[in-house]
């Protein structure tokens, strides 16, 4: 029967390994800037956050950059149904009008943005929560995407309403914010060129803004493993070529679609790397930036 002073020992042991092992990936990432998307599933309990909140304040503490954007769709859904506010989706993309949009700001900018600042805080760091409309961050239009009648094979266009997609990023404000040894925490509402605000989703306003400021890991915490072949194994790396090929051929499908796109786009403007994470696996995000095999799937430009 093994003592309770030697599993302790082991246990020790095996915390000086994880360290030794995490150092070379410390100074490597010393100065970088890794964006990190949370939301939807990730987010869970209290317990899941307050992990997350202490892995991000860990990656600041060890000289990396980070920059949260959250989500919050269930959220939405919950306080539209309580409001009695109709909603609807088109291909996964929620239609949000004058009054679902500012139900939008308000839960994204409001409680979820201000309970990921006070979970940081609790953690130990120093967060700040802004919306893309503070300091003109995320100046957005209006998403516009066409269908073809399969009879007639006329295309029209699809009204989202008040939903965006983002066509320029304050990247000095940032920039600003790092230096002040602040994490930024970002819900994504932009505002557009008439002062109108927006919905844009939380995918790609973390790829924009990892693209924008070069970021060397965009990071998207989903509820599945990474990219799955069709045997339902794990890709652990892949190239923006092979990803799009992925999609042609439909290995990728569904809504890995749209966040496969975003990595795509992301390292093709700017970041270095994106992944793709389980975000429900605890302290995924050090698992994959610390330790030598990583856990999700990983895509570069080439």
């Amino acid at each position: 029967m093994t003592s309770p002073k030697l599993s302790l020992t082991r246990r020790y042991l095996q915390t000086t390994r994880t360290l030794s092992e995490a150092l070379p990936y410390m100074r490597q990432f010393t100065g970088h800037t890794f964006v990190i998307k949370y939301g939807g599933h990730a987010m869970g309990s209290d317990e899941v956050m307050l992990n997350f909140a202490r892995d991000v304040v860990l990656l600041k503490q060890v000289g990396i950059n980070p920059i949260v954007v959250h989500g919050g769709g269930p959220q939405i859904g919950e306080m539209l149904k309580r409001l009695n506010i109709p909603t609807s989706f088109v291909d996964g993309l929620r239609v949000t009008d004058k009054a679902a949009v500012e139900v939008v700001e308000m839960v994204l900018s409001g409680a979820i943005n201000k309970e990921i600042v006070g979970a940081i805080g609790a953690a130990g760091g120093t967060a700040v929560g802004l919306s893309g409309k503070d300091g003109r961050l995320i100046e957005a239009r209006q998403l516009t995407r066409t269908v073809r009648d399969p009879d007639s094979l006329r295309e029209r266009v699809l009204d989202y309403g008040f939903v965006g997609e983002p066509v320029a990023i304050n990247a000095r404000l940032l920039q600003s914010l790092a230096g002040l040894d602040v994490i930024p925490v970002i819900a994504p509402v932009g505002f557009g060129a008439a002062g109108e605000t927006f919905n844009v989703n939380a995918d790609t306003v973390a790829g924009s803004v990892a693209a924008a400021m070069h970021a060397s890991k965009l990071l998207l915490l989903t509820d599945v493993p990474g990219v799955l072949d069709q045997q339902g194994k794990l890709i652990p790396t892949l190239t923006a070529e092979q990803a799009r090929a992925y999609i042609a051929d439909g290995t990728v499908s569904g809504g890995m679609i749209p966040k496969v796109q975003t990595c795509i786009d992301s390292v093709l403007n700017g970041a270095g790397a994106a992944h793709i994470l389980d975000g429900r696996v605890q302290h995924v995000l050090l698992l994959e930036i610390f330790t030598e095999q990583g856990i999700g799937t990983m895509l570069q430009a080439v």
